[in-house]
C-alpha cells in the first residue's frame, strides 16, 4: 500500500479518540484522511457497530467509498458501502457507510440514539454546509444525553479546527500532508464582465495546452459556463486533447469517467468546486481558475433558496492550486490580477448565515429543540429563523405554539423545499411541472410575467418559439423538465388551476392590487410589489407572486399567475379572519375604526367599525399625536418649562421635555383623550389638565414654592410666570406696579420685568425696578403723559397707589 501523509498523524488521532471519543483532524486536500481515516478506526477495533461518514456531495461519497473497498480488495457493500439520495449499496456485512449529509439527518430523525452506529465522521467540515452543521449539532447532543459513547470525527481541509475543537470539547490532531510546488501565475490586469471572463478563460485553456503538460483541471461556476467553455474550446484545442465536463447535476456513471485516466493523450477536465477537495483527478498538473463559485444563498425574490455566483475566497483557491501539486511540479493559472488577491475573503462563509432556513426550522421542529439549546458553531440568525417559522405556520406544518403537526413531519420526510412539499402533498402530482418551474430561474427573458407563458413553452418548446419574440433558455428549460420527471409520480390529477396551486406553496405572497393607477401591490404577507404598467396582468385584482428581483423596499414582479378571490377563499378559508381595525389615518388625519377580513395583510371585506370603544379610539388617537406632533404652548408650556426648571434644579419631577413627555404618551395622555378623534380635535385640545395630572400633591407644593406660576401683583391679580428664557419673566401693565418699591424675586434670582404701556405695548424692560422709578421714569413719563393723558403718570411713582383706571372724562 502507498504511503500517505495521513498515515504519521493516524497513531495520534487513534490515542485521541480512544481517550476522549472525540477529535478534530485537520489535513490538507490530497493527504488521504477521506479514505485511510475510516479504515484505520475500524481496523484499530475502536467501533463495535457501523462507522457512518458524510460527504458533501454525492460524486465524493460514491467515489471514497470505492476506494476505501478497492484497498480491501472487496466488492461495493460488502465491508464498505454508500447511501445517497435514491440509491444504496449496502448490506448486513456493512461497517463503514459514506453518505450524503442529508441521509444523517433522517436517520437521526427516525431513530435519535442511532442505534447499530459507533462513530460518525464529518468530512471536509471547512465547507460548512447547512446539514453538516446540524448533523454535528444533532449529534454533540445524542452523545450528551443518549449515546456518551458515540465517536465523533470532524475532517477539515482548510478550516481554523480551534473553534471546531472547542465546540466539540475535542483534541486537534495537524497532518501536514504533501505535494509539489505549484507555480502561480496572475493576470496583469483585472477582467471585467462575465461573459468576457469566459472568453478569456477558453483563451487560456488554449494557451496554457501549448505551453505545459499533463492533466488540465479547468474550474467554472456552474453547468451552464462549463457547456458554454466546451463549445467554445471545441476545434481548438489539439488532437490529442480530451474535454470532459465534471459537474454534480450529471449521470454517475458521466462523472466516473470525467475523472478516470485517459488512455492516450492529455485530459482537459471543465469542473465546477465539486472537484476541490474528496475527489482524487489523477495526472492532474495544470489548473486554470476562473474564481468564481455557486453558493446556495437565500433569495428574497423567490423565497428560496438558490445558487448564486461570488468570488472564490483564498481557501478554496488554494485548495484549487493544490490539485495541481498531487503528482508532480505544477502550475496554477488564475484569472485574476494579484492585487485582487487581497480582496478576496479568508474563508467561505458558512451556509446556516446566508441560507433560507425554513427546512432547517423544519428539523428542529421535528426533533423538539430550539436552536439555542443545540451546540452550532454558527448559531442560526434569529430574525431569518423567525420568518421561516412563521412560514411554517402559514403551511400548516407548524402549529400555533410552534410545535409539530402531522403535516409538519410529512414535509419533513420529503427532498424538498416546505413550500414545494406542500404544494405536491395537497395537490398531487399535477404540481410537478410549478414545483419544478419555482425552484429554477426564469427559462423566458424579457416576457411578460405571467406563469401561464412559462407552462406553455414547458408543454411546446418549439411551437412556442415559432410563435414568441422572447428569448427563450433552452438549458432551463430542460431542466425544469428533468426535475418534473422526478417530482411526478403515481396518483389522481388534480383540479387546482395553476394560480390556486402556486398559492399553496406561496400562502404569504397572495397579492392584491392597491387603489391607484399604478399596478402596486401588497402581499398577504406584508411586503409590497409592483408590476410594470405595460404588463399582461397589471389589471389584475389578485395575484399570486412567485419571483421578484428581491427588492425590499418595493420589489419587482417577475413571475406571477391571476388568482380569483373565489379561490383564495376556497384554499385558505381556515386563515381567512375577522379583525376590528382601529388606526390612526395619516393620509385623512383622524382615526380610521373598520371591521375587516383578512388574509394577512390583504383585505377581502371591509366595513365601518360602529361601536368601536372609545379606549380604542385613544388608543390609536396616541399614534395621531405623534404624527401630528406635541405642541406645549400658553400655559401648558409655562408649566412644562417650571418643571423642567425644577429638575435641572435637582428635584424629582416627572420628565416634562418634549421627548420625555412622547415618550411617556400613553402613561400620561391617553386617560384624558376621550372625544379626540382627529386632527382639529387635537388641535383644540387643552393639555393642562393632563399635564398638572402628571404631578401628585407633594410634587406640586414643591413646584409652586421653588418655581411659583404666577407673581401676584399690588391689585390682586395673578400675572402668569414665563420660565421659558434665560431667567423667569412676567408682562404687566406700568400702572399695575405704582408704590412697589422692591424689585420682585423668584428663587433669589430678579424677575425680568416687562413694563407695559396701557395699550399693552412694551414699554421697558427692567429686573431693577426702583432703579427704574428712580431714573429713566421720567422720560417714559414725558412721552406717555402725551400719548395716553386720561392714565396717571404721578411725578412719584413710588408713593402713588396702583390702578388700572383712567381718569374720567371732564
Amino acid at each position: 500500500m502507498i504511503r500517505l501523509p495521513i498515515d504519521d498523524a493516524i497513531p495520534d488521532l487513534l490515542a485521541a479518540l480512544k481517550a476522549s471519543g472525540r477529535a478534530v483532524l485537520q489535513a490538507p486536500p490530497g493527504a488521504g484522511k477521506t479514505t485511510r481515516v475510516p479504515l484505520a478506526i475500524l481496523e484499530a477495533g475502536l467501533c463495535d457497530g457501523k462507522i457512518v461518514m458524510l460527504e458533501p456531495r454525492r460524486l465524493a461519497a460514491r467515489a471514497a467509498a470505492e476506494r476505501m473497498a478497492d484497498t480491501l480488495g472487496q466488492r461495493m457493500g460488502d465491508t464498505v458501502g454508500y447511501r445517497v439520495r435514491g440509491e444504496a449499496k449496502v448490506s448486513k456485512s456493512t461497517r463503514i457507510e459514506v453518505v450524503t449529509e442529508g441521509i444523517l439527518t433522517r436517520m437521526l430523525q427516525v431513530k435519535p440514539d442511532l442505534p447499530g452506529i459507533s462513530a460518525v465522521i464529518f468530512d471536509e467540515f471547512h465547507e460548512r454546509s447547512l446539514n453538516a452543521d446540524l448533523g454535528l449539532a444533532l449529534c454533540l447532543e445524542v452523545a450528551g444525553a443518549l449515546r456518551d459513547d458515540l465517536i465523533l470525527l470532524a475532517m477539515s481541509a482548510t478550516l481554523d479546527a480551534e473553534p471546531v475543537g472547542r465546540l466539540m470539547e475535542a483534541p486537534v490532531v495537524t497532518s501536514q500532508g504533501r505535494s509539489y510546488p505549484v507555480e502561480t501565475r496572475w493576470l496583469d490586469r483585472p477582467l471585467g464582465q462575465r461573459a468576457r471572463k469566459l472568453d478569456a478563460l477558453v483563451d487560456l485553456v488554449v494557451q496554457a495546452e501549448r505551453d505545459t503538460e499533463g492533466g488540465m483541471l479547468v474550474f467554472l461556476p456552474g453547468e451552464g459556463e462549463i457547456r458554454r467553455a466546451e463549445a467554445a474550446l471545441a476545434g481548438r484545442l489539439s488532437s490529442k486533447a480530451t474535454v470532459r465536463p465534471l459537474f454534480g447535476a450529471m449521470p454517475f456513471a458521466a462523472q466516473r469517467q470525467a475523472i478516470a485516466p485517459v488512455e492516450t493523450g492529455r485530459k482537459v477536465v471543465l469542473a465546477t468546486s465539486i472537484a476541490e477537495t474528496s475527489l482524487t483527478i489523477p495526472d492532474i498538473r495544470v489548473v486554470l481558475d476562473m474564481g468564481q463559485a455557486r453558493r446556495a444563498r437565500f433569495d428574497p425574490g423567490s423565497g428560496m433558496s438558490r445558487l448564486v455566483t461570488e468570488r472564490v475566497t483564498r481557501a478554496e483557491a488554494t485548495q484549487r492550486a493544490g490539485r495541481a501539486g498531487r503528482v508532480a511540479e505544477g502550475k496554477c493559472y488564475r484569472l485574476w490580477s494579484k492585487g485582487e488577491e487581497g480582496a478576496l475573503a479568508a474563508y467561505p462563509p458558512a451556509e446556516i448565515e446566508a441560507t433560507d432556513l425554513t427546512g432547517l426550522a423544519l428539523e428542529l421542529a421535528l426533533w423538539g429543540a430550539d436552536p439555542k439549546e443545540l451546540s452550532f458553531l454558527t448559531p442560526p440568525p434569529e430574525g431569518t429563523m423567525t420568518e421561516a417559522r412563521t412560514l411554517l405556520m402559514m403551511l400548516g406544518a407548524l402549529d400555533g405554539k410552534g410545535r409539530i403537526t402531522d403535516h409538519g413531519r410529512s414535509l419533513a420526510a420529503l427532498p424538498l423545499h416546505p413550500r414545494l412539499g406542500h404544494m405536491l402533498e395537497q395537490v398531487g402530482p399535477a404540481a410537478a411541472p410549478l414545483a419544478a418551474l419555482m425552484a429554477e430561474r426564469d427559462p423566458l427573458r424579457g416576457a411578460p410575467v405571467d406563469m401561464l407563458l412559462r407552462l406553455e413553452a414547458m408543454r411546446d418548446m418549439r411551437a412556442f418559439q415559432r410563435n414568441r419574440v422572447w428569448q427563450v433558455n433552452i438549458g432551463a428549460l430542460e431542466r425544469i423538465k428533468t426535475e418534473t420527471k422526478r417530482l411526478q409520480s403515481k396518483g389522481n390529477l388534480s383540479d387546482f388551476s395553476p394560480a390556486a396551486t402556486a398559492a399553496l406553496a406561496y400562502p404569504d405572497r397572495i397579492g392584491q392590487r392597491r387603489k391607484g393607477d399604478e399596478p402596486r401591490y401588497v402581499l398577504s404577507g406584508g411586503k409590497g410589489v409592483v408590476l410594470d404598467g405595460s404588463d399582461t396582468l397589471a389589471a389584475a385584482p389578485y395575484l399570486v407572486v412567485t419571483d421578484t428581483d428581491g427588492n425590499p423596499r418595493e420589489a419587482k414582479v417577475r413571475m406571477a399567475a391571476q388568482i380569483s378571490e373565489k379561490e383564495i377563499r376556497d384554499l385558505f378559508e381556515d386563515q381567512i379572519t375577522w379583525i376590528e381595525v382601529c388606526d390612526w389615518s395619516k393620509r385623512d388625519r383622524r382615526v380610521v375604526a373598520r371591521k375587516q377580513e383578512r388574509l394577512g395583510a390583504i383585505t377581502l371585506s371591509d366595513r365601518v367599525w360602529k361601536e368601536v370603544p372609545d379606549e380604542a379610539v385613544a388608543l390609536a388617537m396616541l399614534d395621531g399625536v405623534r404624527d401630528l406632533g406635541l405642541r406645549l404652548n400658553g400655559a401648558a408650556a409655562r408649566l412644562a418649562a417650571r418643571v423642567e426648571l425644577v429638575r435641572t434644579e435637582g428635584a424629582e419631577l416627572p420628565d416634562f421635555s418634549i421627548e420625555g413627555l412622547t415618550d411617556t404618551l400613553q402613561d400620561w395622555l391617553l386617560p384624558m383623550l376621550s372625544g379626540v378623534r382627529n386632527a382639529e380635535d387635537w388641535k383644540r385640545f387643552d393639555l393642562l389638565p393632563a399635564l398638572r395630572a402628571r404631578l401628585d400633591w407633594a410634587q406640586t407644593q414643591e413646584l409652586d414654592r421653588r418655581a411659583p406660576g404666577s407673581f401676584e401683583t399690588p391689585l390682586g391679580r395673578k400675572v402668569p410666570i414665563d420660565y421659558g428664557g434665560a431667567v423667569p419673566e412676567i408682562s404687566v401693565r406700568l400702572q399695575e406696579l405704582f408704590g412697589v418699591t422692591r424689585h420682585p424675586v423668584i428663587g433669589g434670582e430678579a424677575l425680568k420685568i416687562t413694563l407695559l404701556s396701557p395699550a399693552q405695548r412694551p414699554i421697558q424692560i427692567t429686573r431693577d425696578l426702583p432703579g427704574f422709578w428712580a431714573g429713566s421714569y421720567a422720560d417714559v413719563r414725558k412721552d406717555m403723559r402725551a400719548q395716553y393723558p386720561r392714565h396717571p403718570w404721578p411725578e412719584d411713582p413710588t408713593k402713588a397707589d396702583p390702578t388700572l383706571r383712567a381718569k374720567r372724562r371732564n
